[in-house]
C-alpha cells in the first residue's frame, strides 16, 4: 500500500513539473527550477559606457614655410622649445634680397626723373601754344585790317583813274598793295590753323605724362614687392605654441612654396596646445548613441593609474570604411588637470558615458526577456507557474537592466543561473570584431 502512495505521489509530481516547464516554454521562458532562483529589484547606478581608441591631437598644427628662397642662416629654436607669437623661428641670408631692393629703389628713382621731365615737356609746350595763338591771333587781326584798307585803296585808286585823276602806275600800285595784303591775310590764317593742329599734338606729351606715371606706379609697387621679399627672410611664429618638428638646418638652401611647383621646403611644425582633443574611431553599431556634450574618461598607457576627463565636441557626419569596417572619428576635448600630459600622437582609450542613472531600479539583464516585441519579467506567484510581467526598460549594461516601469523595488523576479551570458551578450561575441567592454541598450532596443 505504501508503495502504491510512493508510486503515485511521484507521478504526479512529474505531471505538474511537465505542466510548469509547457507553460513556461509557451510564456517565452524555458527555466528549470533547477537552474533558476529569484532576484529582488533593486536601485543603484549604471551607466551605458562604449568604449573605444584613439589618438591625441592638438588645437592646431601648422607647417611653417618661407615665402623667400635662400641659405638658412639662423634657427633659434629646437623641438618641444614653447615660442610666442612674433618670435623669430627662421632666418634666411638676406643678401639676395637687398640687392633687389636696390634695383627696385634705382628704377622707381628713373621713372620719377622721366615723369617730371614728361610733364615739363607738356607745360612747356602748352605754354608756346599759348604765346603763339595770341600772336597769331594778332597778325590774322592786323592782317585783316591791313587787307581791308589796301582793297579799298584800290577801289579808289580803280575809280580815279576812270576820272583820269591818278596815273596809271598809281593804280597799279594800289592794286598790288591790295593783293600782298590778301596774301598776307591768308598767310595770318594758315598759320593760325597750323597752331589749332600743334594744340592737338598737346594729347601725345598728354600720353607720354600718363605713362610716365603709370611707369612710377609700377616702379612703387616693384619696390613694394622686393621690400615684402625681403622682410620674408624672416619667418615669425603666427600663433603661441610649441616645436613639434625641425626640418631645416643652419646652412641648408630652401626653396619658396610660391615660385616651386613642389610646394616648398617644410621649415617647422608649431603646435598650438593649449587645448588637447582625442580623435577615437568608432564603431557605426555604436555610433547612433554618441552625442556632442557627453562625458568621457580618457586613459592612456603612458599614464597607467591617472585618468583623464573630457567630453565629446565632434561626432563626423561621414563614416571611413576600411575592409568593409566602417568607423566614424569623434573628436573629444580634454579637460581634466595635467592635460598637458598627454602628447600628440600618443594611443588614448576612451570611455563614452552614453547614458547613466544614479537611483535606477536594476534587474539581472539574463532575467529580462523579450517575445513578439514586448519586454517582460517572470514573477513569482503563488502558484507553481510564474507570473508573466510587461515592463519598460533603459539601460542594460549586459549584466543589469533598469526598469523604468512594471516592477516595484524589493518585488522578486526568476533568474536564469544557467543562463551565463546576456542576450546582447551573446550577439556581441558573435560578431567577427573583437569583444570591447560591455555595451548597453537603451528602451530595450540592441
Amino acid at each position: 500500500m505504501k508503495k502504491k502512495i510512493v508510486i503515485i505521489t511521484i507521478v504526479s509530481v512529474g505531471i505538474a513539473i511537465g505542466c510548469y516547464l509547457w507553460s513556461g516554454d509557451s510564456n517565452g521562458s524555458s527555466t528549470d527550477s533547477s537552474l533558476s532562483t529569484t532576484v529582488k529589484a533593486e536601485r543603484g547606478p549604471i551607466q551605458l559606457r562604449i568604449e573605444s581608441t584613439g589618438r591625441v591631437v592638438s588645437n592646431l598644427d601648422v607647417e611653417i614655410k618661407c615665402k623667400a628662397s635662400g641659405e638658412v642662416i639662423g634657427v633659434p629654436y629646437d623641438v618641444s622649445d614653447p615660442v610666442k607669437k612674433g618670435d623669430l623661428l627662421v632666418e634666411l641670408d638676406p643678401i639676395d634680397e637687398q640687392r633687389r631692393v636696390k634695383q627696385a629703389e634705382v628704377n622707381l628713382s628713373s621713372s620719377k626723373a622721366k615723369l617730371v621731365q614728361a610733364q615739363q615737356n607738356l607745360e612747356t609746350a602748352e605754354r608756346n601754344l599759348v604765346n603763339d595763338m595770341s600772336r597769331a591771333q594778332a597778325d590774322l587781326k592786323a592782317a585783316r585790317a591791313k587787307f581791308q584798307d589796301a582793297h579799298a585803296k584800290a577801289e579808289r585808286a580803280k575809280k580815279l583813274l576812270e576820272a583820269k585823276r591818278v596815273s596809271i602806275e598809281e593804280n597799279e600800285t594800289a592794286q598790288t598793295t591790295a593783293s600782298l595784303a590778301a596774301a598776307d591775310l591768308e598767310n595770318a590764317k594758315i598759320a593760325l590753323a597750323e597752331l589749332k593742329v600743334k594744340k592737338d599734338a598737346l594729347e601725345v606729351l598728354r600720353q607720354d605724362v600718363t605713362l610716365a606715371e603709370g611707369q612710377v606706379e609700377s616702379n612703387k609697387i616693384a619696390l613694394e614687392m622686393a621690400q615684402q621679399r625681403l622682410k620674408d627672410t624672416k619667418v615669425f611664429a603666427p600663433i603661441d605654441g610649441v616645436i613639434a618638428a625641425r626640418q631645416v638646418e643652419v646652412g641648408q638652401i630652401i626653396s619658396s612654396p610660391t615660385s616651386n611647383v613642389g610646394g616648398g621646403t617644410a621649415l617647422l611644425v608649431l603646435s598650438d596646445l593649449s587645448r588637447i582633443f582625442v580623435l577615437a574611431s568608432v564603431d557605426e553599431s555604436d555610433i547612433g548613441r554618441i552625442e556632442v556634450g557627453q562625458r568621457v574618461t580618457i586613459t592612456a598607457d603612458a599614464f597607467p593609474d591617472k585618468e583623464f576627463y573630457g567630453k565629446v565636441v565632434r561626432v563626423a557626419a561621414r563614416g571611413e570604411n576600411t575592409s568593409n569596417v566602417v568607423t566614424f572619428d569623434v573628436k573629444i576635448e580634454v579637460l581634466s588637470e595635467g592635460k598637458q600630459n598627454l602628447k600628440p600622437e600618443m594611443t588614448a582609450n576612451v570611455v563614452v558615458i552614453a547614458a547613466e542613472s544614479e537611483n535606477a531600479l536594476l534587474v539581472p539583464s539574463d532575467a529580462v526577456y523579450r517575445r513578439n516585441g514586448k519586454t517582460f519579467v517572470l514573477v513569482p506567484s503563488d502558484g507553481q507557474q510564474p507570473e508573466r510581467r510587461n515592463v519598460e526598460v533603459g539601460i542594460d549594461d549586459g549584466v543589469r537592466t533598469e526598469i523604468l516601469s512594471g516592477l516595484k523595488e524589493g518585488e522578486e523576479v526568476v533568474h536564469s543561473k544557467g543562463q551565463i551570458q546576456s542576450r546582447w551578450a551573446r550577439q556581441r561575441g558573435n560578431r567577427s570584431r573583437p569583444p570591447m567592454s560591455p555595451m548597453m541598450r537603451i528602451g530595450g532596443k540592441r
